[in-house]
């Protein structure tokens, strides 16, 4: 059974949320705050954290940087922030995705399903399992991205974008390809969200962000990484 840490301090959205959870088969724990929530995903790691940021105790952010010290779970926020830079802010902590308050049922369990499936998918078979530029390495087998000798923290969301650029080497994977890849069928027009996350790579991986060298965009068309 998938199991949901929901993280909310209003007892109204989260029984709402249990309660439509429950019905597809979902495990759920609730907690109220920051600290409550990090004892059980510690002690019993779920397989998806579903956050508000704002929490009576800590700030959601700091939440999701606590959990990415030590785990590469699915976190989900569920917020009433609607400025860009504070959904900015929880996707550089480590977020995977943003979902504004007031929002849709339908689309909230939309995304958690896509979450479960990005962790449950099969893992690529890429002709080599070491990718190596002049900047950063790309351990495909391990997960892991290095630059300089030091990790390069990235959200699942972020890794599985980029395993699929690295695995097609100067080929053009379209906007709707890595759409349906990493989100699902549903979101194969959504541009702007695959924008932010590409936007979340180059800031980790590119020396000059603004004049990428690694992930090019084909402009109307999509990405593609070049080595």
């Amino acid at each position: 059974m998938t199991r949901v840490l929901v993280v909310e301090d209003d007892p109204q959205l989260v029984r709402a949320l249990v309660i439509n959870m429950q019905a597809r088969q979902y495990g759920v724990d609730a907690a109220p705050d920051g600290a409550t929530a990090l004892r059980p995903a510690a002690a019993r790691q779920p397989d998806v954290v579903v956050l508000d940021l704002g929490l009576p105790d800590m700030d959601g952010v700091e939440v999701i940087k606590a959990l990415r010290g030590w785990t590469r779970v699915p976190v989900l926020v569920l917020s009433a922030r609607t400025a860009s830079d504070e959904k900015v802010a929880a996707l550089d902590a480590g977020a995977d995705d943003y979902i504004t308050k007031p929002f849709s049922m339908n689309e909230l369990l939309a995304r958690l399903r896509a979450a479960v499936r990005r962790t449950e998918a099969l893992p690529m078979a890429p002709e080599t399992t070491m990718v190596t530029t002049s900047d950063f390495t790309i351990d495909l087998l391990a997960k892991k991205a290095t630059r300089g000798g030091r990790d390069i923290r990235l959200t699942p969301t972020e890794w599985h974008l980029l395993e699929i650029l690295v695995c097609n080497p100067g080929r053009l994977v379209t906007q709707k390809q890595l759409l349906q890849e990493v989100w699902g069928a549903t979101y194969s027009d959504k541009t702007n969200h695959l924008r932010i996350y590409m936007a979340q790579l180059r800031r980790k991986l590119e020396t000059d962000p603004s004049h990428p060298r690694y992930l090019i965009t084909e402009p109307g068309m999509g990405y593609r990484f070049e080595s």
